[in-house]
C-alpha cells in the first residue's frame, strides 16, 4: 500500500474509535440513574466502577494505542449493569 492508503486507513480507524468512544460516553452517563437504584446489587455497581477505574488507569492488560481492552471491559460492565437492572425489575414492571 502506498502512503495515501495508509493515511486513509488510519483516518477511518480513528473515526470509528471516536464514534465508539462517543457512544460509550453516552452510555456511561445514562448508567448514572442505574447506579442510584437501590434494587441493583452492589456487586454490579462495584464492577462498573472497577471498569471505569481500569479504563482511566495507565495499566493495560493488552498494551495498544487504541484502548480496545479498555472499551471492552467498560462495555462488559455496562452490559452487566443493565442486565442486573432488568433482573431487578419485577414482572409487573417489565410489562408496563
Amino acid at each position: 500500500m502506498d502512503g495515501k492508503a495508509w493515511i486513509i486507513l488510519v483516518a477511518v480507524v480513528a473515526l470509528a474509535l471516536a464514534v465508539t468512544a462517543a457512544v460509550l460516553l453516552v452510555r456511561v452517563f445514562a448508567a448514572r440513574r442505574l447506579l442510584l437504584d437501590a434494587g441493583i446489587p452492589l456487586r454490579d455497581k462495584a464492577l462498573f466502577w472497577v471498569a471505569v477505574v481500569y479504563t482511566l488507569s495507565p495499566v493495560d492488560l493488552i498494551p495498544d494505542p487504541v484502548y480496545l481492552d479498555d472499551i471492552g471491559v467498560l462495555l462488559l460492565a455496562l452490559r452487566s449493569l443493565h442486565a442486573a437492572a432488568t433482573a431487578a425489575k419485577g414482572p409487573a414492571d417489565r410489562a408496563a
